[in-house]
């Protein structure tokens, strides 16, 4: 199965915006592939408005998150991959949502097809000793 994060992000983005909220994206600039201005980001993380009224052409896909936004008054095309989205929540009162870190190497592995699928535990038989039952209490 392909990853729900994609589905969060855009299901939170929807979210934040319809509560009139502003949509931030924490993410991990070491991460390889993200494309930000030098020098915006601290100790390998970066906090982003990705509003309406703060980017152009916002595109939440399944594999990057794209837009334009101005840096010091200077336009930059910015790149994001979904691996690389630390959290998204609300400016005004922090709502959102943290991701567990992925580092690019588990991003890129294929899922071990020779493992069973996860399954509930099976009921261990039942016997009449451990059956129920009614109790008079007086």
């Amino acid at each position: 199965m392909t990853s729900n994060k994609p589905y969060l992000i855009r299901a939170l983005y929807e979210w934040l915006v319809d509560n009139g909220a502003t949509p931030y994206i924490m993410v991990d600039t070491t991460q390889p592939g993200v494309m930000i201005p030098p020098g915006i980001d601290k100790d390998g993380q970066v906090v982003l408005n990705i509003s309406m009224s703060a980017v152009q052409g916002l595109d939440l896909a399944n594999e990057q998150i794209t837009f334009s936004a101005r840096f010091g008054g200077a336009s930059h095309n910015i790149y994001i991959p979904i691996r690389a989205v630390m959290a998204i929540y609300s400016k005004e009162d922090g709502e959102g949502m943290m991701f567990a870190t992925e580092s690019s190497e588990e991003a890129e592995q294929p899922v071990d097809q020779a493992s069973p699928p996860l399954t509930a535990p099976s009921q261990p038989a039942k016997d009449k000793a451990s059956k129920p039952g009614l109790k008079i209490v007086k």
